[in-house]
């Protein structure tokens, strides 16, 4: 072996003791742990419940019921009983609405304190003109058999509120201030007549229990018992010379609906989204108001009947406020309520001319506000296919993907105006045109209650450009001619009944949408044929009474409805109607032809693209026995000045601007010029002004 390679193999083994040698060394140094960051401690969610702090506002509606103990010394004593049931058909009763402002503060510990103000007002009141209150009958030594009456005008509370928040709702008790507004009336039942109508105001103390929880963001429900106990209060009634004393007490269970400012997420208050989920998923609340005054000036007037519009002039105010409350059910079902406040007159109580100068006024008036539940339905889409599309929530809808081809079954209370004969510029006196003849088709002598509501069923098949609608619906109890005591309530028994049905056409017309309906409805009920009353008045020498002569028949009549887009900002209709002329109308309004037509244009030309100009004109006309009816003074639903020597046309022009002061607010500005009311050449001609305020969400 050479010396060279005994020298590489001694290096070689050298490097591997060197290795072998450092490798414990390397080891060790190994084995040192590396520094590493801290773990975290384990964190623990924090959960959010919903924060009550703030301020809050409000609808409501109930219950009420109580007792009244009064006494007059020396003769009598006893008690009114204020429990009046729901009527479904007159739609009355002791249930109330009203509106509510409060405060809430959220402790630390979830225990909360706040402050709540509420007005309330009952219901319509039913035939005997009670609503929340009531009668009690007794002898008296001076003027024999007497009635005495409460009836409840309005109400409300100052209230605290203090409770508990275990979670995503709260627990409280209330008491408070309160206060209510009623009218005593006394009657003699011996010479029928009423010896005085004093107001009372009463004050006292209430005290009561709730809960509230969330049911969309900003939104929450509550339902609450109150106990209100009131003094006793004397009572003077100047014409009988007789003092009564009484106390009240009344209890009311209601449920509630509050917007909360400034609640949103997270502050713990999207936790609503667990009870039901986004409003416009599960729950929709929408809401309006509207506000009309409109007067006219002195018209000429020769003569005037009990349904004549008053010669030397009027002014008339309407005021209205609607919740438009729905949930969704399952698939494609609804379900809406709108409980109403309602308040004012119509001209001469909403008589005079056939096409009524507004539909923002009802055959009913009310100087007090007054609560009504006006629509309760449920409606189902069964989408059947085609193209897919989508429509937004709005007044009565929810958000849906709809198909193009699909089935609407609509079922409950509602109006039918609401489903057959719409216009897209000509169907709403909340934001367009305020006459009747113009909002509908003065013929469509549609089913209704006193302010056009009715119980029904409603079918609607959409197919391509094509839609077919059914409905049957029940007709108030009599007809409103001659102002019967029961004309403006539902038949409860279903025997009388109307048939409605309508086409549908839609298409392109130069690049722009359209819409052709064609509406037909058939009554069928106990109505009165105009010639056999003038046959009877006649040979008594009397006026002409339609209630004497009503029979079980049929009233038909048809109508044809035009609707088309001209350009982006303008759009026009038109609409044409016959109903029979022999038989007395029903519901709607006193219109045998007509014949109507306008334009609608948006502001977008002049930089206001919400603003809206309408302009519009009617020819409304009654059949020859019809005239006669009217001339030997027969009294229709609308009309009457006691005799019509000289018939003619009702024509009628209306323009209105409605100026947007916000998205959600309208000012308009309307005007009517009407010659021949109630088809009289012998009146008017008449002109009529009005102001209108709009708003909604």
């Amino acid at each position: 072996m050479g010396v060279g390679a005994i020298r590489n193999r001694c290096v070689k083994s050298a490097c591997v003791a060197a290795t072998l040698f450092a490798a414990p060394a390397l080891t060790a140094e190994l084995s040192v742990p590396l520094p590493v960051k801290a773990p975290r401690p384990l964190e623990v969610p924090v959960t959010q419940f919903y924060d009550w702090t703030g301020f809050y506002v409000g609808v409501h509606f109930g219950q009420g019921w109580g007792k009244s103990h009064w006494t007059l010394a020396p003769d009598a004593s006893g008690a009114v009983n204020f429990f009046n049931r729901f009527d479904a058909f007159e739609t009355t009763g002791g249930y109330f609405g009203g509106l509510q402002l409060g405060y809430d503060y959220m402790l630390p510990n979830r225990f909360f304190i706040g402050g709540v103000v509420d007005v309330s007002v009952p219901s319509f009141p039913n035939l005997g003109g009670i609503s929340l209150g009531g009668t009690s009958t007794f002898v008296s030594s001076t003027l024999g058999q007497e009635s005495y009456t409460e009836n409840v005008l309005h109400f409300g509370t100052l209230r605290g509120r203090v409770g508990y928040a275990p979670g995503n709702w709260l627990i409280y008790a209330t008491g408070g201030f309160a206060w209510t507004y009623d009218q005593l009336t006394l009657t003699q039942q011996d010479n029928c007549c009423t010896t005085d109508s004093p107001f009372l105001w009463r004050l006292g103390w209430t005290a009561g229990a709730g809960i509230e929880f969330p049911v969309a963001p900003n939104w929450t429900a509550s339902a609450e018992y109150l106990y209100t106990k009131y003094g006793n209060s004397s009572v003077g009634f100047a014409n009988s010379v007789q003092r009564f004393e009484s106390d009240l007490a009344i209890q009311q269970v209601r449920v509630g609906l509050n917007y909360r400012f400034g609640a949103g997420a997270g502050s713990g208050n999207d936790a609503a989204t667990g009870w039901f989920g986004p409003s416009a998923d599960r729950v929709n609340f929408h809401g309006q108001t509207t506000f009309v005054w409109q007067g006219y000036p002195q018209i000429r007037s020769p003569y005037a009947g009990l349904h004549s519009l008053i010669g030397s002039g009027e002014g008339r105010e309407t005021w209205d406020a609607t919740l438009f409350a729905g949930i969704r059910l399952w698939q494609g079902a609804e379900v809406w309520i709108n409980p109403e406040l309602d308040q004012g007159f119509g001209f001469a109580d909403t008589h005079g001319a056939a096409g009524f100068f507004t539909g923002e006024s009802y055959k009913l008036g009310s100087s007090y506000p007054y609560a009504r539940l006006q629509r309760a339905f449920l409606r189902q889409t069964i989408n059947l296919g085609g193209e897919m599309g989508k429509t937004d929530a709005d007044l009565n809808w929810f958000a849906n993907r709809v198909t193009e081809n699909r089935l609407v079954l609509t079922t409950g209370k509602f109006s039918i105006a609401d489903i057959f004969d719409t216009n897209k510029y000509a169907n709403n006196p909340k934001t367009d045109f305020l006459n009747w003849s113009l909002i509908n088709a003065g013929t469509f002598d549609y089913a209704g209650d006193g302010w056009g509501y009715s119980y029904g069923f409603a079918a609607e098949w959409y197919q391509g450009i094509w839609t077919l609608r059914g409905g049957v619906f029940d007709l108030s109890t009599t007809p409103a001619g001659g102002d019967s005591p029961r004309a403006f309530a539902l038949d409860p028994s279903f025997d009388q009944v109307q048939m409605v049905g309508e086409i549908e056409e839609r298409h392109q017309l130069f690049g722009q949408p359209g819409k052709l309906k064609v509406t037909a409805f058939l009554s069928r009920g106990r109505a009165g044929e105009f010639q056999n009353a003038i046959n009877i008045s006649q040979v008594t020498g009397l006026p002409a009474d339609i209630n004497a002569v009503r029979t079980y028949t049929s009233r038909p009549g048809v109508s044809l409805n035009l609707e088309q887009q001209v350009t982006e900002t303008v759009g026009v209709f038109a609409r044409a109607g016959w109903a029979d002329g022999n038989i007395e109308p029903w519901d709607f309004t006193d219109i045998d032809r007509t014949i109507s037509g306008g334009v609608s244009i948006t502001g977008k030309q002049w930089g206001r693209p919400d603003d809206t100009i309408g302009i519009a004109g009617v020819i409304n006309n009654i059949s020859g026995v019809h005239q006669a009816f009217l001339n030997a003074g027969g009294l229709g639903i609308l009309i009457g000045d006691g005799q019509l020597p000289n018939p003619g046309f009702e024509e009628i022009f209306e323009t209105y601007y409605s100026y947007a002061l916000t998205p959600a607010t309208r000012l308009s500005f309307d005007y009517q010029f009407m010659n021949n009311p109630a088809y009289n050449r012998d009146r008017g001609p008449v002109n009529a002004f009005a102001v209108r305020l709009h708003a909604q969400f």
